[in-house]
């Protein structure tokens, strides 16, 4: 979908408050075309549910752990671009991010980001200029970066497929889906 890797930095995690939506952060990335996430040390339990999810369902999509993810963000050899309702809308600085030759990494904070970052950042984008959901945001950003050919892609490795279905639900062993 995208020529360089997508990485998505979940800047932050506040055990037991930040759980679910640390995990969805991850589910989000993965389902929607990024090829890693990178979580803080503290959300193993996240970590552990994505990694069962791209078990199940098929990747490819790598999950990480850091304790240094500020070290992350001023190490990147790449794009780096900062969700922040702050920002640039992300409709004004999506063809220059698809222009670019780099890895990316976005970066999805979880509580208050240090400054440090929104300079680090070569885009600080924002999906509205309003309080809203960062997954929401992580998932309207990837859909505006891969033009919603994320939506189209294929799943390898997995144990089981969706069968999709006007009425009802229908999840079925890989191996039946190929039929």
């Amino acid at each position: 979908m995208y020529d360089h890797e997508v990485t998505v930095l979940r800047l932050g995690h506040r055990p037991g408050r930040d759980d679910r939506m640390t995990t969805h952060v991850g589910l989000t990335a993965r389902a929607l075309g990024a090829d890693r996430v990178v979580l803080s040390t503290d959300a193993s339990h996240s970590r552990d549910t994505i990694t069962d999810i791209t078990d199940r369902f098929g990747g490819p999509f790598t999950v990480e752990t850091t304790d240094q993810p500020k070290r992350l963000v001023s190490s990147f050899e790449g794009t780096i671009a900062h969700l922040t309702m702050y920002g640039l809308p992300v409709q004004s600085v999506e063809d220059d991010l698809r222009a670019t030759t780099d890895p990316l990494l976005v970066v999805v904070g979880a509580e208050k980001v240090p400054f440090d970052v929104y300079d680090r950042a070569d885009f600080n984008v924002a999906v509205t200029n309003q309080p809203h959901s960062e997954v929401a945001g992580l998932a309207v950003f990837l859909d505006r970066l891969f033009e919603g050919r994320e939506l189209e892609q294929d799943w390898t490795d997995a144990d089981r497929r969706v069968i999709p279905k006007e009425t009802g639900k229908k999840v079925v062993p890989a191996s039946d889906a190929e039929e």
